[in-house]
């Protein structure tokens, strides 16, 4: 009976080992007696074993991309119905280049695409503190190549950059409801506090 619970776990270790047991429980009784279930019990800490995607993480690339995206990662801004952005992505994809996008539609977008050293001219690319202002292949092949990324595209098989963002963060719960606040007063004919400009799709050049 003593060698029950090394038995039990043994058994459980290699079930985990196994990728059999995806949740285990610990429990700790008032007589200081340690219990462990894949059912949770009253006042249980529980384990999760889950395996983690390598996917999108830096130390899943070869060293020398590795090390490029380390020192100079790169960052596309974009919008809708801009073909040179379209073009630009492509190229990245093709190259093996890891990067993120940020959209850009409206003034908040404007605002931050104009911190990152661009106008009101898109595509623009940055690659660590330099910025490639419109889309331009050799401008933007030679901006890669000397930021220490390779010619071909040495990305793992399964890798995938992350989706699009908007460049802007999204607005926090206390400026949608002031926004909020603002239509309805519109609507209804009352005057509106004083508000920024409206956040209306700015005009770009592509």
């Amino acid at each position: 009976m003593k060698r029950a619970p090394s038995l039990f776990l043994s058994i459980a270790g290699l079930l985990c080992a196994a990728n059999v047991c995806a949740q285990l429980y610990k429990s700790v009784g008032a007589d200081g007696k340690i219990t462990y279930s894949d059912t949770p019990p009253a006042s249980a800490r529980q384990i999760e074993i889950k395996p983690m995607s390598r996917n999108n993480r830096a130390d899943a690339l070869p060293p020398e991309l590795a090390e490029a995206v380390k020192k100079n990662p790169v960052t596309l801004y974009s919008t809708d119905k801009c073909d040179p952005c379209n073009e630009g992505r492509s190229l990245l994809n093709s190259r093996g280049i890891p990067f993120s996008e940020k959209t850009v539609h409206g003034n908040d977008d404007l605002a931050v695409l104009r911190q990152a050293g661009g106008e009101q001219q898109l595509p623009l690319l940055t690659i660590g503190s330099s910025a490639q202002q419109g889309f331009e292949a050799t401008a933007w092949n030679s901006a890669l190549t000397a930021a220490g990324y390779p010619l071909t595209s040495k990305l793992p098989q399964a890798y995938q950059n992350p989706p699009a963002l908007s460049a802007a963060p999204q607005k926090s719960a206390v400026e949608q409801k002031a926004i909020a606040t603002q239509r309805t007063n519109a609507r209804a004919g009352a005057p509106s506090p004083p508000q920024p400009s409206p956040n209306t799709t700015p005009g770009f050049r592509f």
